[in-house]
């Protein structure tokens, strides 16, 4: 049985919509953009800087010596001249509930946070960042509680905790109402002003301006919210486009493999039923107990993503097409073909959570994997025929991050035959969750039909889980990435990785990559 539910794309649309009262007349009276915000501070020139970028970070399953906060270290080590924070998703697991926010989110980043020093005080709902941290939504961030198992999770609490050392579901009562727990920790949440007050209030966070067009304003230590689920911010001439995948990765239809998708899920059932019947003796092996949750987790995903496989499929014989968050997709294709044509404008990065390329074995192949490729596709192959020659050889991205999969990763496309060409992707969501290991297929992308497959892309570092027994190494990790000052934009990437070997923590040398 999954622990979760998901909602479907339409109702996420509709209900973070609800939020930020998407389309209020108001904001259009004012000429507000709504999807973007200006952060105080943007020197508006092409100055070199640094950021930092994490994900899958959630975890309540640690107890005593976490690896999210391990790695919350590395960042503070690393970030005392960081800009700002990138986040890939999955900001707390399992199920995105306000619950779990205290322990899996504000205590291991409480220096980031303002009075985090009394970080057990600090409601979810009201955080203030000391520098800016500007996330996008996981798929844990979005799932919810079927009622029955919240209500056993919440009754069954007390002895779950004297057991936790043999398996602990790391749930509450509850899930995060469609994103709602997200939403009130990171959005400004317009529903929540009073209709007379928000006049007022669109005055006094909406004083931002970029490129003619008021917008929210991001104020490290005083107001730091973000306008919608998907924004854009510039940092320095760099434009950052943020976008929602969950509302854009529903599989395609499976097509004539549906007994083959049927046949694994029953494999898969068989091998989750087997798990459950090995959990063995109460353990206090913390690394023992991450081992069973990866694989737990690693199970339930591949199922979920089998199951919207065959969803798809059902509908599309049926007659009936799977909802895709069009909007977004024009939002983003609109926003990056203006990014180009703008000369303010030194480089472009894209942050989401799903990745469209990746080798981590759970997720190389999955129906939403491959999903994201094809609505990424869709959308660069329009910016490109806007443009014509005008990128010059440049990809349209120079950089894109995502999480996901739970390892740090940085691989490039090649020669795709569409606008996705040549990008360089670092999917970062090695940040605290249980690691997993490279595909056993190799570091290439293979794409086209049997027989006359052809590279897409190609890994050239994996941080995650490898080895075995007493050779076993996890690698949790973040990155820290410096763009150079000037043009054409030039960055390099440096792995933070705090690397449990043997049991033992130890430290990882790792030399800044060059894109």
């Amino acid at each position: 049985m999954n622990l979760a539910s998901e909602a479907d794309i339409a109702t996420k649309v509709g209900r973070m919509a609800e939020r930020v009262r998407w389309g209020h007349p108001e904001m259009a009276r004012r000429g507000i953009d709504p999807c973007r915000l200006a952060i105080e501070g943007d020197p508006d020139s092409p100055e070199a800087f640094s950021f930092l970028v994490l994900g899958d970070s959630g975890t309540g399953l640690h107890r005593r010596d976490t690896p999210q906060r391990r790695v919350a270290e590395q960042l503070l080590a690393h970030g005392a001249d960081a800009r700002f924070l990138l986040h890939t998703g999955d900001v707390v697991y399992q199920v995105g509930s306000s619950e779990q926010y205290p322990d899996n989110f504000i205590r291991p980043y409480r220096e980031w946070i303002m009075g985090g020093e009394d970080w057990r005080r600090l409601p979810y709902d009201q955080l203030v960042f000391r520098v800016p941290f500007l996330p996008v939504l996981g798929n844990h961030d979005y799932y919810d509680l079927p009622l029955p198992l919240g209500l056993l999770a919440g009754l069954t609490a007390p002895p779950r905790r004297l057991l936790r050392s043999w398996l602990d579901l790391d749930v509450g009562w509850h899930g995060s109402f469609v994103g709602q727990a997200w939403a009130h920790a990171f959005l400004d949440v317009l529903s929540a002003v009073p209709e007379p007050g928000l006049g007022e209030h669109l005055s006094r966070t909406r004083s931002g301006s970029v490129d003619g067009a008021d917008c929210l304003l991001y104020r490290p230590g005083v107001f730091t919210r973000l306008p919608h689920r998907y924004y854009t911010f510039r940092w320095a001439g760099v434009d950052v486009f943020a976008l929602d995948s969950n509302t854009f990765n529903h599989p395609l239809p499976a097509g004539a493999d549906d007994g083959e998708l049927r046949r694994h899920r029953h494999q898969l059932d068989a091998k989750r039923a087997d798990l459950l019947r090995s959990l063995g003796p109460l353990t206090s092996d913390e690394d023992a107990r991450d081992d069973r949750a990866s694989l737990a987790e690693q199970i339930d995903e591949q199922i979920r993503d089998i199951d919207k496989q065959l969803a798809s499929s059902a509908s599309a014989r049926a007659g009936r097409t799977q909802a895709v968050d069009e909007a977004q997709l024009d939002w983003f294709t609109d926003s990056l073909i203006a990014s180009w044509r703008n000369p303010a404008v030194r480089g472009r990065l894209l942050v989401l959570h799903h990745p469209p390329y990746v080798t981590e074995v759970s997720k190389w192949n999955q129906g939403q994997t491959l999903a994201v490729r094809a609505q990424l596709r869709r959308v660069l192959d329009r910016v490109a025929a806007a443009l014509g020659d005008l990128p010059a050889g440049r990809p349209l991205l120079d950089l894109a991050f995502s999480g996901h999969a739970h390892c740090l990763e940085l691989l490039n496309t090649g020669d795709t035959g569409h606008g996705d060409a040549r990008i360089p992707w670092a999917i970062c969501g090695g940040s605290g969750y249980s690691l997993r290991r490279q595909r056993p297929e190799g570091p290439e992308l293979l794409e086209g039909p049997p027989g006359s497959e052809r590279v897409v892309a190609r890994s050239r570092l994996f941080l995650g889980r490898s080895g075995r027994g007493s050779a076993l190494r996890r690698a949790y990790s973040a990155l820290r990435v410096e763009v150079a000052a000037g043009i054409p934009l030039k960055l390099t990437l440096t792995p933070l990785v705090a690397e449990k070997v043997e049991g033992e923590w130890r430290p990882y040398r790792g030399a800044g990559i060059a894109l």
